[in-house]
């Protein structure tokens, strides 16, 4: 903890870097992503402050919409969508993903009933023909799409894709080599960047 707390306290001795970020912010993404900490956001698109709008959950989940019961994770896409207008929404997926990989090898998962409750959201059982691949990475990147499909059943989702004022991309991030994939429509395939 204490590297960390060093550069936190050095962190702020550069104000006339950050002043501008007081007159508001304006993302150009929003980044849905696993809330691992081998997965940073910033450090693998090089964003700057103020660039990306992240929503972070346990295997980079959306939820199903309901509009009479909001969820946090509700709230972060409309308020990116409807009020700052993001352009764009990255879900990215990981390798070694420990969320997917315990809802494909079935783990119990009763020690951690909320986590066990989470993980059920996480739709269908992603397809994967090798459960016991560490990198999980055909299960992520099945995951992946099944978000990409349940982000276009939120209102607004759908709505600023009828209008062509947003675009979908669904992102595999391999923690051992640094790769970042891009799931393309045409070949049906995530491809390298």
């Amino acid at each position: 903890m204490q590297p960390l707390i060093d550069n936190a306290r050095t962190f702020g001795q550069r104000p006339e870097e950050f002043a501008g970020l007081a007159e508001g912010q304006s993302p150009e993404v929003l980044f849905i992503t696993c809330a691992d900490s081998r997965v940073v956001p910033a450090l693998i698109t090089g964003a700057r402050p103020g660039q990306l709008f992240e929503l972070r959950t346990a295997g980079n989940i959306v939820p199903p919409y309901a509009s009479d019961h909001p969820t946090s994770e509700a709230a972060t896409i409309e308020y990116a969508v409807e009020v700052l207008g993001v352009r764009d929404v990255v879900v990215c997926g990981h390798s070694h993903c420990g969320a997917v990989g315990a809802v494909v090898r079935g783990e119990d998962l009763n020690a951690v009933p909320a986590v066990r409750d989470w993980l059920a959201h996480a739709a269908d059982e992603p397809k994967c023909s090798d459960p016991s691949d560490p990198t999980v990475s055909e299960a992520v990147q099945n995951h992946v799409l099944t978000q990409l499909l349940r982000l276009r059943s939120y209102p607004c989702i759908d709505r600023r894709l009828q209008a062509d004022q947003l675009r979908l991309h669904g992102w595999y991030y391999e923690v051992h080599t640094g790769a970042v994939r891009e799931y393309r429509v045409e070949t049906d395939t995530f491809q390298t960047l």
